[in-house]
């Protein structure tokens, strides 16, 4: 049986993750590389990529709390993540206006997973799973994130523009950016209550 406390990490890492995604690259690249190949190879490849790439946010924001003091990491995480939301409240494009460039000579598997991995790297997502991974449980935050990523990078693949004509941009960045603020909250309040 699973702890209440996991499901929650996992729940709210999930809901934070999926809605910083949506109508981001990663998005798009699968969005793109769809309309011309194989629905299976590019979710294939995007989730490989978001499996390497949490599991490196996640060792990075663990390996840092195990020797940086709590009370500076949350008080971290609450800046970043409030940088994050504001952002993302800022925000008022409906994409990021990137051209996908497919790497010639590979399969659209190896393709998805360069593309992404190099999109993704360092990314505010990535950086938020690794705040998240330095104050919460590694394993749940991991799970959902990579849960939130593959499902987002699906429905870019399933969807694709459809979804996304129906649904502004702007309000899906704004909603996140509202959780990036909540997520700051709580995170400064963890930091006070530490000291």
């Amino acid at each position: 049986m699973v702890p209440a406390d996991s499901l929650s990490v996992v729940f709210s890492t999930f809901t934070l993750i999926s809605l910083a995604e949506l109508g981001d690259k990663s998005q798009l690249v699968c969005m793109t590389l769809a309309a011309r190949h194989r629905h299976w190879p590019v979710i294939l490849g995007a989730a490989s990529a978001f499996v390497v790439l949490n599991s490196l946010a996640v060792l990075f924001g663990a390996g840092i709390a195990a020797w940086v003091p709590e009370q500076v990491v949350a008080g971290v995480v609450a800046v970043l993540f409030a940088l994050f939301g504001i952002h993302a409240l800022r925000s008022t494009e409906d994409a990021d206006g990137e051209v996908v460039e497919e790497r010639p000579g590979h399969g659209i598997f190896f393709t998805t997973l360069t593309l992404i991995f190099i999109a993704e790297f360092g990314d505010k997502t990535q950086i938020a799973v690794a705040g998240l991974a330095g104050s919460m449980a590694s394993v749940p935050v991991w799970i959902g994130a990579t849960a939130a990523l593959v499902l987002v990078s699906a429905l870019g693949v399933l969807a694709g523009r459809t979804l996304l004509q129906r649904l502004p941009i702007v309000w899906l960045h704004r909603l996140g950016g509202g959780i990036f603020l909540l997520f700051a909250l709580l995170a400064a309040w963890r930091a006070l209550s530490l000291a």
